[in-house]
């Protein structure tokens, strides 16, 4: 991170001075190239083992069931988003089995 540079936590191929602290001490560098990505793109970044994940929007929104959650994702269609996440499949499965069991649950009542 010498000068402001720092690897894309996206692609991690790419040296760039594009980045945000998404908490204090947590600094997200991106790239131009995965910024463009985001235009067509939803990008999720899981911030414990840095693992990202990216699927096209129209993907993503049409596989949504809840219907609040995809109006919102609809609404966030047209703009840049790459979203911090705070766990993710690869580094904790156990806590998304344990949350999608809960959801359906839920959805049954």
């Amino acid at each position: 991170m010498k000068d402001g540079f720092g690897q894309c936590n996206i692609c991690k191929d790419k040296y760039t001075l594009q980045h945000v602290e998404v908490a204090p001490g947590t600094i997200v560098y991106v790239c131009s190239e995965c910024i463009e990505k985001a235009k067509d793109n939803f990008i999720w970044l899981c911030l414990t083992c840095g693992n990202s994940y990216i699927r096209p929007k129209q993907l993503v929104i049409n596989k949504i069931k809840d219907l609040e959650l995809k109006r919102a994702y609809m609404l966030c269609e047209d703009m840049l988003i790459i979203q911090g996440i705070d766990v993710c499949i690869a580094c904790t499965p156990e806590r998304i089995v344990d949350y999608a069991e809960r959801d359906e649950s839920v959805m049954e009542c």
